[in-house]
């Protein structure tokens, strides 16, 4: 059974705020900001300046999170076609 989202909170640009992810997208979203060499809340700034409309910020990571791991993969089977 999957966990349920815990809440998180961050600092974005100087304002306290929380967000609700399961442990995978918040693990995956910490190894995403690792691997970039950011700060958690450098990066939740990035995602959160880029939102538009009624997106939240949780969804917001989380589309990011999979768009990450997509594009991952699809360069990943690029580099192994001829």
């Amino acid at each position: 059974m999957p966990a349920r989202p815990a809440k998180h909170s961050l600092t974005l640009h100087g304002h306290r705020t929380s967000i609700s992810l399961e442990p995978e997208f918040w693990e995956a979203f910490c190894a995403i900001a690792a691997e970039r060499a950011l700060p958690l809340n450098g990066l939740a700034a990035e995602i959160d300046d880029r939102r538009t409309g009624d997106e939240g910020l949780a969804s917001a990571i989380r589309v990011f999170v999979l768009n990450h791991y997509r594009a991952a993969t699809r360069d990943s089977v690029a580099a192994r076609s001829p």
